[in-house]
């Protein structure tokens, strides 16, 4: 009888969730996002010359969804994906 090899250990990717305090509308609050998404949001703040605040602020009243984490995290990427579209139909994935 053959001795079988031991199975590979799943690869476990953890999930680097920074929470943050930020002054939205006037009010303090808490958001958690992945470190990626905090670098994109600050980004695009700069290119629009906006505070974080400023710009969760907007996020925030123009949101459709409950949860204002998930709404930036659709917001960063809308906004990197639009940015793929205006460089060249060819880098955006088949739908």
């Amino acid at each position: 009888m053959a001795v079988q090899p031991a199975p590979k250990p799943a690869i476990t990717m953890k999930s680097l969730v920074v929470k943050r305090s930020i002054l939205v509308g006037g009010h303090k609050t808490s958001v958690s996002l992945e470190e990626a998404f905090w670098t994109g949001l600050k980004e695009i703040a700069a290119k629009r010359n906006a505070s974080l605040s400023e710009l969760v602020a907007t996020i925030d009243t123009e949101r459709e969804l409950a949860n204002l984490s998930s709404a930036i995290r659709l917001f960063v990427l809308g906004f990197y994906r639009d940015r793929i579209t205006e460089k060249g139909p060819d880098l955006v994935p088949p739908k």
